[in-house]
Order: structure tokens, then sequence, then C-alpha cells
């Protein structure tokens, strides 16, 4: 993974820094995850639930950077992360040309265009590869304005996995959507 730094001007004026992680970042994205995870109900996990300690995420830093197919970008405002962003493709010769992509964005920052500049990125590194055809993700059922900004970006419902998520003892679906390349 290349090195990436790059500052965006947000609707409401504030700077976002959208920067690749270092090893350094570790501690601050294990607090940003269980964070986040405690905001809503749209991730895998929940408050607290993300289980990595500093030491097992600065190794999963080090194989992210290493990986030539994974674009990985925190988001910073003020030097604390509100975002982070990850986009991998597999090595594996007869599915290299797909792609997964995810998102999070602390609940604080919604609505301000984090998520719209995230998407840009990480679907423009795959372009420039030239070598995906296909990213595709997941989305829980009920989550609208995630559901907004991935049409937008031209993503379209392609499935759906019936009670994914259980959330409480309340299972919802996960909307499986994809953007063609080529």
């Amino acid at each position: 993974m290349a090195a990436y730094n790059k500052t965006y001007k947000l609707r409401n004026g504030m700077d976002l820094l959208l920067r690749s992680p270092e090893e350094s970042d570790a501690e601050q994205m294990i607090g940003y995850l269980n964070t986040v995870g405690g905001e809503s109900d749209n991730l895998t996990f929940g408050k607290n639930g993300f289980h990595l300690n500093v030491e097992q995420e600065r190794e999963y830093l080090k194989k992210v950077k290493a990986a030539p197919n994974t674009l990985m970008l925190l988001g910073f405002i003020d030097g604390n992360i509100v975002s982070m962003a990850h986009i991998d493709s597999p090595e594996k010769a007869r599915i290299a040309h797909n792609s997964e992509l995810a998102i999070s964005v602390k609940k604080e920052y919604w609505h301000m265009g984090i998520g719209s500049v995230q998407m840009t990125e990480l679907i423009g590194f795959v372009k420039n590869r030239g070598t995906v055809r296909n990213i595709s993700l997941g989305v829980r059922d009920g989550n609208p304005n995630a559901i907004k900004l991935y049409e937008k970006c031209g993503f379209v419902k392609v499935g759906v996995h019936k009670n994914f998520f259980n959330i409480d003892g309340n299972f919802f679906d996960e909307i499986l959507m994809d953007l063609y390349l080529n």
C-alpha cells in the first residue's frame, strides 16, 4: 500500500485529513473502533466489541501496509480519528479482479460529506490500478443513509443475506451491493 496523505474541506468548513495509518495509530484506532461500534447498529460489532490489542493491531497494520491491493485510510479532524475506510482485493488470480470495501464515520461527524470523500478515494484507488472490475460491500438493512451514499456512487443491490445481523436478539438482513467498473 502506498502512503497517502490528502486534506479536504468539508461542507461545514472543517478540514478532513485522510491519510494512511501508521503503527503509532494503533491505540487510537482501537479506541475509535470501540466507540463507533456503540454509536449505531450498522457495524458487525458493538461498543467495545473490537478485540485486538495494540500489538495485534500494529501487526495487522504492517500487513495492510505491505499489501499492494489494499488501501486503508484514516480520517482526522483536529488530530482525532473520525473515520476509517478500507478497500482490499484478494491476491488469488481467479478472484483478484474483485474488491471489498468498508467505511465508518463517528456519529458526530455524519452528514458532513466524509463518507462521500472516502468512497471517492477508495473507488479511485482501484480504478487507477486498472485490474479491478467489481467492488462489493454489505450494508445492514435499515441504514438508509449508507444505502443512499452507495447508490449515489453507482452501487446496485445484488442480493441479501437474510437475518445476517443479530443485534440484541433482533435479526436484520445484510444488503449486498456491487459496483461494476468495466
